[in-house]
């Protein structure tokens, strides 16, 4: 069983929302389902996106940790499922979830060739990439441009046009694949510096599932 973002209750919550629809966790979800889950070895469910508004989970799966800010109220509701791994990219998550299952660290990652196609001349000067409630009470320059709300497509398109770039977390390292000198901000970000490829990523997984299920049986 996989539950990520296809579920119509997971559409049903990203028309409310508009255009913002368009963040980390749809497109992270999209690019654990198209390139992560196929090359994984496991009996395991999967779950990318938290419908915690619809309490919708399974036992024995796997759980992507996105929100870092609401962890670990956001996913209390999964103390009802059995026997869970809690994926986290940020170390700090980890002994916050532990009381609801098993949790491994797996770094954030991004399909680097796949970014790289969207590489071109350098035109523009800076901006601020990502969801604009990210840089609500952030202490930005004033002149600056907006990168947000935007198809994945469109978005690396004109993000690979800056010069410079305040962003965190994946879009922080989409940003260093197009060439941009990327800006932390006032946010709790788990972007380490690093860019990590998503076929490097399934290795890191599976290597993590082969020494919990692998005790275990």
């Amino acid at each position: 069983m996989i539950i990520n973002h296809e579920r119509p209750e997971y559409l049903k919550a990203a028309a409310r929302i508009g255009k913002n629809k368009y963040n980390g966790a749809y497109y992270y979800s999209k690019e654990i389902c198209d390139s992560i889950i196929p090359n994984i070895r496991t009996d395991r469910n999967w779950i990318t996106v938290n419908l915690r508004a619809d309490k919708i989970g399974c036992d024995h799966a796997i759980f992507f940790v996105h929100n870092h800010p609401h962890c670990p109220e956001w996913y209390e509701w999964l103390t009802e499922y059995k026997d869970l791994i809690m994926v986290c990219s940020s170390h700090k998550d980890m002994p916050k979830i532990e009381h609801i299952g098993e949790p491994v660290f797996l770094p954030l990652s991004v399909d680097v060739e796949y970014v790289k196609k969207f590489r071109t001349e350098k035109t523009k000067d800076v901006a601020f990439a990502g969801r604009p409630e990210k840089a609500y009470g952030c202490k930005l320059p004033r002149d600056i441009d907006y990168i947000s709300l935007l198809p994945r497509e469109e978005f690396l398109s004109e993000l690979a046009k800056y010069k410079r770039v305040y962003a965190v977390d994946r879009v922080a390292i989409e940003a260093r694949i197009l060439g941009c000198e990327v800006i932390p901000y006032d946010y709790e970000s788990v972007d380490t510096g690093e860019i990590i490829d998503t076929s490097e990523a399934v290795r890191m997984l599976q290597e993590e599932l082969d020494r919990i299920d692998g005790a275990r049986k």
